[in-house]
């Protein structure tokens, strides 16, 4: 048996589709376990590019059967999008893909609450695809699932009560109209029939292909600092993008999963608001920008970047139980003179390798940097770790040792093949 849970372990924005892309190859199933279309999984093929938001991208591998566990809240719409897309590239998905008939359903009246909330209680940076609200309807015990697009009459009764209450909130709490019965009834039918050929129970699914010895991938989307219990609250998602996630959001025992791997940027990054200790200033902000392609796969939003910190990836490496950690984007540091790894932070009058949970204490963190040479060479060609240079072999081996975790994997272009092991 070897199940692994591939996990990013800064603010998202990883790598995680390209690492996803790469180790499907080893194995049977991969399985998406939080999240929904908010997430944006890109893998670059010679001149082809997809991006991923829903589906796991190890459907680019054929053959390779693909689950959306009950742990992600399924936009419809979104997923036959992205199914057609797939398709016309020549990629076919039924009989591969499964969708848990226990996926919560996002809903039109949840991209609209989202919107609202947004814009009128003060930025979190969400992408408003209605994520947030679709889990709070989940946590409620009053959400709709996948199961229930298939049975009109259970569909008709959860859906005229949840409009009966988000229609009053939207009318006596924001003064906006609110959505009609029998249009969102007809539509989300039609939804049910579309994709009821993918509905099944994956939990079963998964588990039996575990009693086979199949090997299965778990696939998070959001990073771990993004975690709604462990990451930069409230500036996080809505569900756990931690591994611990992979149990819970598929139905799997933790005692089944083998390894946990790390995927992290050679700098940091990350999209929306929130602290960020290590962030750069204007000038090389725009420049790593610029080279590394920071801009959301989902939404297009620029990316704010700074100095990887160890502080950050320690913390994913704690809450996750990381065995292993694939460094991705070398490349976009070759170009400069000194390069820093934040390896502390005071704050509170004092010097702290821990992350803090306090707001105050995480947007007031200085950071202690540690200043290695830089390499000034072009990677983007190197295949093999033996002929990196000198320094980038430096820098990654400090990170290493800061993190007191093995790097395995190291990422130096967004092509498939411009990738290799550290061993």
């Amino acid at each position: 048996m070897s199940n692994i849970v591939i996990i990013g372990a800064q603010w998202g924005d990883e790598g995680k589709g390209k690492v996803i892309d790469v180790y499907s190859r080893k194995v049977d199933m991969i399985a998406r376990y939080q999240g929904g279309n908010n997430a944006g999984h890109t893998v670059v093929i010679g001149k082809d590019r997809f991006i991923l938001h829903l589906i796991p991208s190890g459907i680019l591998h054929k053959g390779k059967m693909c689950v959306i566990g009950n742990g992600v809240v399924v936009d419809p719409k979104a997923l036959l999008e992205e199914i057609k897309m797939l398709q016309s590239r020549g990629i076919d998905v039924d009989g591969r893909l499964f969708v848990s008939e226990e996926a919560h359903i996002i809903l039109p009246y949840h991209w609209k609450l989202d919107g609202i909330k947004e814009e009128k209680k003060g930025r979190i940076g969400t992408t408003k695809k209605g994520i947030g609200p679709c889990y709070a309807d989940k946590v409620a015990r009053n959400g709709i699932r996948a199961v229930d697009l298939l049975n009109r009459d259970v569909l008709r009764q959860k859906l005229q009560s949840n409009l009966d209450e988000k229609n009053a909130i939207f009318s006596k709490i924001y003064g906006v109209e609110g959505f009609g019965f029998d249009a969102l009834y007809k539509e989300y039918l039609g939804y049910g029939e579309r994709i009821k050929k993918y509905i099944c129970n994956t939990t079963v699914l998964l588990n039996g292909a575990i009693k086979k010895r199949k090997k299965i991938l778990f696939e998070g989307a959001q990073g771990t600092l993004l975690d709604v219990d462990h990451g930069t609250y409230p500036f996080v998602t809505s569900s756990n993008s931690t591994a611990g996630g992979a149990s819970t959001g598929t139905g799997v025992g933790p005692n089944k999963i083998d390894k946990v791997i790390g995927v992290v940027k050679a700098y940091t990054t990350r999209v929306g608001e929130g602290p960020f200790p290590t962030e750069f200033g204007p000038d090389l902000m725009e420049r790593i920008r610029q080279k590394g392609k920071e801009f959301g796969a989902t939404t297009g939003r620029p990316r704010r970047c700074g100095w990887f910190d160890s502080v950050v990836v320690g913390h994913a490496v704690m809450v996750n139980g990381i065995d292993e950690i694939v460094i991705t984007k070398l490349d976009v540091l070759d170009d400069l003179e000194t390069i820093k790894i934040c390896i502390s932070y005071k704050y509170n009058g004092g010097v702290h390798k821990h992350f803090p949970a306090d707001m105050q204490a995480q947007a007031g963190a200085e950071p202690v940097y540690e200043e290695l040479p830089g390499w000034k060479a072009d990677t983007t060609g190197i295949t093999t770790y033996s002929k990196l240079p000198k320094n980038a072999k430096n820098y990654l081996k400090r990170i290493q040792y800061i993190l007191n975790t093995k790097i395995v994997l190291i990422s130096v272009g967004s092509d498939r093949k411009q990738t290799f092991p550290k061993y």
